[in-house]
């Protein structure tokens, strides 16, 4: 989430930068600012009641070490009086504190379910744009196939070929869950393996998170409360079933303070994925083009705030050699406002040419963070000079599979079956679907 402090010292850009994501932050924000004041005057008047209390023990204490004395008994009543005086508005000053208290922290209460419903800033590189058809391209890449006056889709190639199974998820579990089978889960598993190779060779390491997190977590990179209805729920438990391995990989480091030479920590993770896409439909999720469960390779990097833009371009770049090797027809999007996750400062969006279907299909998102889901999982680093500072954080798809798959199995068709690409052949153990 954004920092009180960079919301109330920089309030109008703070809205104005919203407003490219096209979230009205006017009023959110001055309610964000008023109870930060009203935190602030609480504090002051917590602090002013606690410093009066001590002054009047002190004065309790002198009195009471003078006791011993012999004095006039009129002196001895006078000093009673006084200090039982004393220490009744010494408990008027604690019920005071203790309600001054109660108002303090339902403020930050309030301030903080505030802070979490405000979107990240996107950076001053991000288009302008509500949809999808506002992004820009950045670049384009890889052959477009030439495919025989009988090509099909994948989900024809998958039932002729018994590679998917898309009936028989629906049995056992619903729409959206689809059983993969003989060369079909071969395939699955030649390309997790093969994505995972490559980042371990780029530097990554590879961890194998839980598949379920708790919403400690799924508030720490912002899937919560944001997209809570996209999440499968464990009531009993109260555990999540995670979207994409971001979400237990990024909070490995939360509540963490690194050493600034512990910089960067570069992660990589195959993950099962389970997402329940509520309200879609339409030939747009036939097939593989949209699923409940899914398996995906992403990589994630906690970076120095410096670096972060750097890395970003670095990540992008790796991405693009995965689907070069795949031999893939591919662009590259810079995504506008509009589109933006909730969470991202400036995200890249690479789709693949599904030939069969003609039409692009997404198969990674690339987005820099920066210090929004830092500030969330309070994941800082220590400076040379003993400073604590926010990390940005990084986290990239490489790849998910489904639409690799369906694009794969589409524009590698031929009369005589499918062909494998060069470089998964040692992965996959055998070079056509026949």
């Amino acid at each position: 989430m954004l920092t009180l402090k960079y919301i109330t010292e920089k309030t109008d850009e703070v809205i104005a930068r919203l407003a490219k994501k096209h979230f009205d932050g006017i009023a959110i924000i001055a309610q964000v600012v008023e109870l930060d004041n009203l935190r602030k005057s609480t504090q002051v008047q917590a602090e002013t009641a606690s410093a009066e209390m001590n002054a009047i023990s002190k004065e309790i204490g002198i009195i009471m070490r003078n006791d011993g004395k012999l004095e006039e008994f009129e002196v001895f009543v006078e000093k009673r009086k006084k200090i039982d005086s004393l220490k009744e508005k010494t408990l008027q000053l604690k019920e005071t504190i203790k309600i001054i208290g109660d108002q303090q922290a339902e403020a930050e209460q309030k301030l903080n379910e505030l802070l979490v419903q405000i979107p990240n800033l996107p950076h001053d590189s991000v288009p302008f744009g509500k949809h999808a058809e506002d992004n820009l391209i950045e670049r384009t890449g890889g052959k477009m196939p030439n495919l025989p006056a009988d090509a099909v889709p994948h989900w024809d190639l998958a039932k002729k070929y018994d590679l998917i199974d898309f009936e028989l998820g629906v049995k056992i579990a619903g729409a959206g869950f689809p059983v993969y089978k003989g060369k079909g889960a071969r395939l699955q598993r030649a390309l997790i393996n093969f994505f995972l190779d490559n980042a371990r060779e780029a530097g990554y390491l590879e961890v194998q998170p839980p598949y379920v997190v708790n919403a400690a977590s799924g508030y720490g990179t912002g899937q919560l409360p944001d997209k809570e209805g996209q999440m499968y729920h464990c009531d009993l438990d109260d555990l999540y079933l995670i979207p994409t391995a971001e979400v237990p990989v990024t909070n490995i480091y939360r509540d963490v303070i690194l050493n600034e030479n512990e910089l960067p920590i570069k992660n990589t993770a195959y993950s099962a994925c389970f997402r329940r896409e509520a309200g879609s439909y339409g030939k747009d999720v036939r097939g593989l083009n949209r699923l409940h469960q899914f398996d995906k390779v992403e990589i994630v990097q906690i970076q120095h705030p410096d670096k972060s833009y750097e890395t970003l371009d670095q990540m992008v770049n790796y991405v693009q050699t995965l689907v070069d090797k795949l031999e893939l027809p591919w662009r590259i999007l810079r995504l506008c406002g509009g589109d933006m996750g909730f969470t991202s400062a400036l995200t890249f969006d690479f789709e693949v040419f599904s030939a069969a279907q003609q039409r692009w299909l997404e198969v990674s998102s690339v987005s820099n963070f920066e210090s929004y889901q830092a500030n969330r999982l309070k994941c800082r680093f220590r400076t040379a000079d003993k400073k604590t500072q926010l990390c940005h954080t990084l986290n990239g798809s490489a790849l998910a599979l489904p639409r690799i798959v369906a694009a794969l199995l589409e524009n590698n068709q031929t009369p005589e079956g499918i062909h494998i690409p060069k470089a998964l052949i040692p992965y996959t153990g055998f070079e056509i679907i026949n």
